[in-house]
């Protein structure tokens, strides 16, 4: 069975866009040994939710691991993980922080206990809250 995560970036950096131009990408640069822990145990046909951080604030996108944790080459640290995401499409409607935050449902969630980590497990009610919060 699949694990369900969210994986947070910066737009101005790259982009839910970004990744849909470029179709797939090393999801690299992660160093909280927390979100590392995490980005460890994501597994190849995952399903991940993209999230904007910065001034969006939402969840924007769905993407797949496409390739299982590999030392992040641009890191310089073996202990340091990178995988690789593709693409699968947009939220009919992005979910805000905000949103999220409202809905009693999610009040458990890592994101908004957590929210410095990049990379937070979902679990299968967040997911599908989250899903039926964005109307996909």
């Amino acid at each position: 069975m699949s694990s369900l995560w969210l994986f947070k970036t910066e737009p101005s950096t790259y982009s839910f866009e970004d990744l849909v131009r470029d179709g797939r990408t090393v999801w690299d640069g992660v160093k909280n040994p927390v979100a590392q822990k995490h980005l460890r145990s994501a597994k190849t046909g995952d399903p991940v939710i993209v999230y904007h951080t910065g001034d969006v604030k939402s969840a924007v996108g769905l993407a797949k691991v496409v390739k299982d944790p590999y030392p992040d080459p641009r890191a310089g640290d073996p202990k340091l993980v990178a995988l690789d995401l593709a693409a699968d499409r947009p939220l009919a409607s992005p979910v805000s922080l905000a949103a999220m935050k409202a809905n009693r449902a999610l009040a458990g969630f890592d994101l908004l206990r957590l929210p410095r980590l990049s990379v937070v497990p979902v679990d299968e009610e967040q997911w599908k809250t989250i899903m039926e919060m964005a109307g996909s």
